[in-house]
């Protein structure tokens, strides 16, 4: 035990002697049950953007996979590892979720790095090679005339979002349920400072303050 992360183990004695007596029968159920999500969550690997407290999800209620910048790869089936596309595949063919979210953020360090252009951070270069997928052969992603740098990081953040989207749909078992009405796509962005969160109007293609929306009771 003195080798695990102290933190780690407090925190799991509060888990097991506040929350579990709570959901024991929950977890039970699920254990014998199996899961059954209605959601998927694709978000970020950053530690302040957890989808589970963000959303108060409870055990069972949220499939999520993680990574830098919250990007959804292109269908490329191939010999190569992918681990977005194999968490989407189990997602959608087999849990059969009724929606993916695509939930971006404020303070990307993913998205920062591309915009900043840094250095390698590795000599193999991951995440520069990763943050490739945000961008198609070709494009170019520049700060407009008169942006400040802060809002074209953010623009860039909640581009990635409408991006993963678009890449969402070329997977063809993605498209079909999709088309046939089964499961919807949805876009998201966390404001990290203040705990905001703002969800995509696809028709508009602008993201809605969710706090707003509830105060107009829309």
């Amino acid at each position: 035990m003195k080798f695990f992360p102290k933190q780690l183990i407090d925190g799991y004695r509060t888990f097991a002697t506040q929350r579990l007596p709570t959901e024991q029968s929950r977890y039970r159920d699920l254990s014998e049950r199996g899961q059954f999500p209605e959601t998927m969550v694709i978000g970020c690997c950053d530690s302040r953007v957890s989808p589970e407290v963000i959303f108060d999800a409870g055990p069972g209620e949220l499939f999520v996979v993680r990574n830098i910048a919250n990007l959804v790869p292109v269908y490329q089936p191939d010999s190569n590892a992918h681990g977005v596309s194999a968490a989407l595949e189990y997602a959608v063919t087999v849990l059969k979720v009724k929606n993916i979210v695509v939930l971006g953020h404020a303070q990307c360090g993913g998205i920062r790095a591309f915009v900043d252009k840094i250095k390698p951070l590795t000599p193999g270069d991951f995440i520069g090679k990763w943050m490739q997928m945000f961008i198609k052969p070709g494009e170019v992603v520049e700060q407009r005339d008169h942006e400040n740098m802060q809002d074209f990081v953010t623009r860039i953040e909640k581009a990635a979002v409408f991006r993963s989207l678009e890449n969402l749909m070329t997977f063809p078992f993605v498209r079909e349920r999709v088309e046939s009405g089964e499961m919807q796509l949805h876009g998201a962005y966390f404001g990290v400072a203040e705990g905001s969160l703002f969800v995509l109007d696809r028709v508009a293609k602008e993201f809605i303050s969710v706090t707003d929306a509830l105060k107009t009771g829309e």
